[in-house]
């Protein structure tokens, strides 16, 4: 059962090395992420899926351990999903897992918990589709929420990339409405809202948290969870959010 979970953003940049001299610029959703981490510890998870959007080569699931990589974005660095299962290499498997490489989202996400030293709960990840409908993304949801008697899901994805002239997907007049409405989706952990958020105007915005956010309505239905919002802004034109369910 779904006891707890984080909404964050997912840009490369939220990463201080890949955001380099622009790091400051998102240091309040940095630490909004932090807090919102910790607060899936102190629900005491059996298990945490982090759930995160990915092409159709990136999709999960992911195991614990599983590396994800920043060289892409012109950066060294790495971070795993959770500390690598200390039977990995018993098993043979360990040279496999080193071969398929977290999605950019899931990256971020291992960052985050390398940052906050995660050693709570096993970690597993899950790569989830744009185009994924959202009947589908509440059935994979509602799957999670019955892996263990204490789930815990950190759920990565950003709003709209339109908010701006400048944003990666220019002005559209309608994202900073449909970002309004995730907002307080989130901040009230409306799940029904989050279904109802429209799979084709998503797309044309470019809301990569559409399907990940509709997965965790669906891992909610029935928890009685209460949200609150800890961060909403659109400092490069995106809509991100930060937001706590337990």
């Amino acid at each position: 059962m779904l006891v707890a979970a984080a909404v964050c953003p997912c840009p490369p940049l939220l990463v201080p090395a890949v955001a380099a001299g622009a790091a400051p610029e998102l240091d309040a959703a940095r630490a909004a992420c932090a807090d919102a981490v910790g607060l899936l510890a102190a629900s005491r998870p059996d298990l945490l899926v982090v759930v995160g959007p990915a092409d159709q080569d990136g999709r999960g699931p992911y195991p614990q351990g599983a590396p994800g990589s920043f060289a892409g974005f012109g950066v060294d660095l790495r971070a795993r999903l959770g500390a690598p299962e200390p039977d990995g290499d018993a098993r043979g498997d360990g040279a496999a897992r080193e071969e398929r490489e977290l999605p950019p989202s899931l990256a971020v996400a291992a960052w985050l918990l390398e940052r906050a030293d995660w050693s709570d709960a096993p970690v597993e990840g899950l790569g989830v589709g744009e185009p994924l409908e959202a009947a589908r993304c509440a059935e994979a949801g509602r799957e999670l929420g019955g892996r263990a008697d204490r789930v815990a899901l950190l759920v990565m994805g950003d709003g709209s990339a339109c908010r701006t002239l400048k944003a990666p997907g220019y002005l559209d007049e309608r994202a900073a409405a449909f970002d309004e409405g995730v907002a307080s989706a989130l901040g009230a952990a409306d799940t029904r809202a989050l279904m109802a958020l429209d799979t084709e105007l998503a797309s044309e915005l470019k809301a990569a948290g559409r399907a990940p956010w509709q997965v965790l309505a669906g891992a909610a239905e029935g928890a009685g969870l209460a949200g609150r919002l800890l961060y909403d802004d659109a400092p490069y034109g995106v809509g991100y959010f930060v937001a706590v369910w337990s």
